[in-house]
């Protein structure tokens, strides 16, 4: 008699690695995005002296007009965050959409690597100031204006070389065959197969509009003072860094944890994302 083996359950998929690094991405968002509702004080109203030490009142002590450090940073971040997510996901998209037509029209992919190729070579710092200057009253919008613009040649380039081994697949070329338009072999055909890279792309998007906005910022070509901003409040408090190093370092700390957070969290979906699509 021949013994019938049945199969275990497959093993359970290590979850913990991908929430290891998404937790705390998660975390920080949310507590920008909260923070103002945190605020012992009001971001306008000075509470101690000019570069106050940290107290009791104030844990992170006074900016260089004596307002409360801690109060600011935890108003600092929400405008900040909006942005970025604004232009990753408008860059995303538009970079996605581009890159899974341009694969597929000789002429659409063309003028597209032709315009990506001038675009890229202009260089970000100059074409972030020639936009936000040039925009009537300049301001966060404008950045994100000038972000959206610059990013999307270079994520452009990253979707098509990511999308032309699928172009000419087996599964496309029947398509094809079958009389299939060109939008529904960009969008049912190629696009479903792009999802870790367009994933991916999107974590490093993020990242590089955080940096993008706060480097405006540190320029004064995006939001202006009096306003509670990460990267203005470094510009702000650096002559007095001796005198209460909090007032600089807990901003800089606060932009570069979001940004390496969520580009862990971008990297660690994206290959789980890739294996569903993979099981499908």
């Amino acid at each position: 008699m021949t013994a019938v083996v049945v199969p275990g359950p497959r093993p359970a998929r290590p979850r913990t690695r991908i929430l290891l690094p998404v937790v705390p991405a998660v975390l920080l968002v949310l507590l920008a995005m909260t923070g103002p509702l945190l605020a012992a004080h009001p971001v306008d109203e000075p509470v101690t002296a000019p570069y106050g030490t940290a107290g009791t009142d104030t844990a992170l002590g006074g900016d260089q007009l004596g307002r409360d450090v801690l109060s600011r940073l935890l108003h600092g971040g929400s405008a900040l965050i909006g942005s970025a997510l604004i232009v990753a996901a408008v860059v995303t998209l538009l970079a996605t959409l581009l890159g899974c037509f341009a694969v597929l029209g000789p002429r659409l992919g063309r003028l597209v690597e032709r315009a990506a190729d001038t675009a890229i070579l202009l260089p970000p710092v100059l074409g972030i100031m020639l936009l936000a200057l040039a925009w009537p009253g300049g301001g966060r919008l404008a950045i994100s204006v000038a972000a959206i613009a610059l990013g999307t040649p270079y994520a452009v380039r990253i979707v098509a070389s990511a999308a032309a081994p699928l172009a000419t697949s087996g599964f496309v070329e029947a398509a094809t065959a079958s009389g299939e338009r060109l939008g529904h072999l960009a969008l049912r055909e190629i696009l479903p197969n792009l999802r870790a890279t367009v994933l991916a792309l999107f974590g490093l998007r993020f990242v590089d509009a955080v940096y993008v906005i706060a480097m405006a910022g540190f320029l004064q070509l995006g939001p202006q003072p009096p306003e509670a901003d990460w990267a203005l409040m470094i510009r702000e408090n650096g002559p007095g860094i001796l005198l209460n190093p909090w007032a600089v370092v807990a901003p800089g700390l606060a932009i570069g944890l979001l940004a390496i957070s969520v580009n862990l969290a971008a990297n660690a979906l994206a290959p789980a994302t890739a294996r569903r699509a993979a099981l499908r």
